[in-house]
């Protein structure tokens, strides 16, 4: 028998089989012969009436006239679902014409199991075989050319199934010089837990002088749709991980706000109580006493306030900045008192009453130089001003992401302006220490409170800067989130022993291993020349853009709907049974659960409404 002849044989056994499962999945009996079960047209309309009814047909031609009726019928519903078939007509069905039967059913394989793959703009044949390049590339054995020859060996097979299963067979046990065992394994393990029908025979592949390319085709279409299921489902359930992450991380960081405002405007209350209700005894080692612990006061427990202030103010803006990030609802503190503005509002009154407690205390100490005092003062208080006007121009930055940038470089170059100002502070304070000025009625800040305050300006400003650098990559980018953002931030920080804002090879390598990436000396090296070459140094940008290589996702609240529907399997609402079947990590359950809203189906089980949760959240 000749290679065609071959070839046609191979083809029908395999367009049978492929048939066959549409009859099966249709509940009808399969078929044995493509040339003659197919002749009286009622397997052919029995393949079409998977979805649509074509009217009356005769179930049991007898005479030529009714079979030909029967495959027009078939024949005119492919044509209405834009199936284009040349050269064959209902008698050559009739008279079974195998070779044109073989190019009518490789037609309906290519419109309706080929056709629509497509990879990286490649569609049909070259898309397919682009794919089978990909997924196989890492093993050594394999070397997809074609749909013919380079499947012969069983090996491109395997290595399929392991790229995207590994947990099926093991593929560097195989005898790589056995294609009869290598094919039949893939063969069964496609079958048995992938669902795909053995469309081949093992000879079909391995003893053929030329396996036949319509007949791989067909096969290994099945492969490709298989996995494409598979890793949809995996990015789906990988993005309600990722975002149940980000709604429980700001659920974390409105907790933390509400519950250190509680205890700051508490802590506030109770030291001006305190203060109220003191009485001098009248003598000066009592006045004494008071002035020293005023002064401890104000270089410990009200410098951690400035501290625990400011860092208030920076986690509230966070919050919103990551809310406009992602385009969800603003927060709203409650209960309303919890705001910042009532935080300052507070701050104010503590720092009014410090000032009456300062003046009381230095009501009961001998006059000292007001000259002194004032000049001392005003600096100081200007300089404060100056400072509180930092920081409150800080605080209100707002708007597009890329313009806090220029803002907030704005605020930074008024710092060495500040600094070289602080000279004359020290300057007058010297003076009055000279001159045994203790206490001064006219101020409640010393040198070492605005050398504090400055650096801890300076600091939120740093802060500030890095924060909304890593909101404009975790906007840009499509996989990491904001808490990734900040910890590759930190990392990089603390590698960048000499804050020059690069880093060298060694300290790149330390930092990447500190984050579980680990390579070898040689691939570093070649890594390090080329972020050179494309930046110049290894600075912030140049690290987190290598990280952001490693890895890519982004979330959105079309993607997160579509990623839902595709756990629920397009259902307006998701089960636990759903997210658990999806892979969802159980603690992100345990939150989704507690935060979706639900309702109780016929048996008393909870659906979750996640449509109306992303509405909820999202603006």
């Amino acid at each position: 028998m000749d290679i065609e002849a071959l070839s046609r044989d191979t083809q029908e056994r395999t367009f049978c089989k492929w048939l066959n499962t549409k009859l099966e999945a249709n509940g009808c009996p399969p078929m044995k012969s493509l040339r003659t079960d197919l002749c009286d047209g009622v397997r052919f309309i029995q393949l079409m009436v998977c979805d649509v009814s074509l009217g009356r047909y005769n179930k049991n031609p007898r005479m030529r006239v009714q079979k030909v009726e029967n495959v027009n019928k078939a024949l005119e519903f492919i044509s209405s679902r834009g199936v284009k078939l040349t050269n064959i007509g209902s008698e050559d069905i009739v008279d079974g014409n195998l070779k044109l039967i073989l190019g009518m059913i490789w037609t309906l394989v290519l419109r309706f199991t080929i056709a629509d793959i497509n990879e990286e703009g490649l569609s049909a044949k070259e898309g397919l075989l682009l794919w089978c390049q990909r997924k196989t590339e890492a093993y050594k054995e394999v070397d997809v050319q074609d749909f013919s020859f380079s499947w012969s060996d069983g090996l491109a097979l395997c290595a399929l199934i392991h790229c995207h299963r590994p947990d099926l067979l093991d593929y560097d046990r195989l005898d790589k010089n056995d294609p009869h065992g290598n094919t039949q394994l893939a063969f069964e393990v496609a079958r048995d837990h992938l669902g795909i029908p053995q469309l081949l025979e093992v000879a079909d592949l391995c003893d053929s002088k030329k396996p036949d390319e319509r007949s791989v085709m067909t096969y290994v279409a099945s492969y490709f749709h298989a996995f494409s299921s598979q890793e949809q489902t995996e990015t789906v359930s990988r993005r309600i991980e990722k975002f149940a992450e980000l709604m429980q991380s700001l659920w974390v960081s409105r907790n933390d706000y509400e519950r250190r405002v509680r205890a700051l405007l508490a802590a506030l209350a109770e030291v001006q109580d305190k203060w109220d209700a003191t009485k001098f005894s009248g003598t000066y080692a009592d006045v004494k006493e008071h002035s020293a612990n005023h002064a401890a006061y104000k270089k410990t427990t009200k410098r951690q306030w400035v501290a625990e202030k400011q860092d208030i103010a920076t986690l509230f803006g966070n919050i919103h900045t990551k809310l406009r990030t992602y385009r969800m609802r603003e927060y709203v503190p409650p209960p309303a008192d919890l705001l910042t503005q009532d935080v300052d509002e507070s701050w104010n009154q503590l720092l009014h009453s410090e000032a009456r407690r300062s003046r009381a205390i230095n009501a009961k100490i001998r006059e000292i130089q007001d000259s002194l005092r004032k000049k001392f003062a005003d600096l100081a208080n200007d300089y404060q001003k100056r400072l509180q006007s930092v920081s409150a121009e800080l605080s209100a930055i707002e708007g597009p992401l890329e313009e806090q940038q220029k803002q907030i470089s704005q605020v930074q170059a008024r710092i060495p302006v500040l600094t070289e100002a602080l000279k004359a502070v020290e300057s007058a304070e010297a003076e009055c220490d000279a001159a045994k000025v203790e206490e001064n009625d006219y101020t409640v800040y010393s040198c070492q409170d605005l050398e504090f305050e400055l650096e801890l300006v300076i600091q939120s400003i740093g802060k500030k800067f890095a924060f909304v650098e890593n909101q404009i990559v975790s906007r840009n980018m499509t996989n990491l989130t904001p808490a990734q953002l900040e910890q590759f931030e930190s990392t990089f920080r603390y590698f960048d022993r000499d804050e020059t804002n690069t880093l060298t090879i060694s300290e790149l390598a330390a930092a990447l291993a500190s984050l579980g990436i680990v390579y070898a000396d040689e691939d570093m090296d070649i890594i390090y020349e080329q972020l050179l070459q494309n930046y110049g140094a290894i600075t912030y940008e140049a690290f987190i853009n290598l990280l952001v290589d490693i890895t890519e996702d982004q979330t959105s609240i079309d993607q997160l709907r579509e990623a839902f529907q595709g756990v629920s399997g397009n259902k307006p609402f998701v089960t636990e049974l759903d997210l658990r079947l999806a892979h969802v990590p159980a603690s992100w359950i345990d939150y989704l659960r507690d935060v979706i809203p639900s309702t109780l189906n016929e048996v008393g089980e909870p659906q979750y409404d996640y449509e109306a949760w992303l509405d909820s959240v999202f603006e």
